[in-house]
């Protein structure tokens, strides 16, 4: 029995393949390497090396209602805002 496709979820720019696209399909291996090397690098993002570090921190509630209320980006905001208050102050003379 053969089910149907919902509307919805079809794509007329990317469809579903069919035998013939998979008997014309190479293996991601068998393509030159300055093609993988691209593919890859598409994949990872071009990003080189990390310009921020990944951390876990614990914010009050209200503090980040703010930023995520401002919108997108609301993260890159708030460390600009943190790299601001380091212009004068000191992180050592906060108790």
């Amino acid at each position: 029995m053969k089910t149907l496709l919902d509307p919805e979820l079809i794509d007329e720019e990317n469809p579903e393949w069919n035998e013939d696209d998979f008997r014309a399909a190479v293996p991601f291996s068998a393509l030159p390497e300055s093609l993988q090397a691209k593919l890859r690098a598409i994949g990872r993002g071009t990003q080189k090396a990390p310009t921020k570090e990944r951390i876990t921190i614990r914010l009050s509630p209200e503090v980040v209602q703010r930023f995520r209320a401002s919108g997108s980006g609301w993260q890159t905001r708030m460390d600009a805002a943190l790299k601001d208050w380091l212009k004068e102050h000191s992180p050592e003379q906060v108790r």
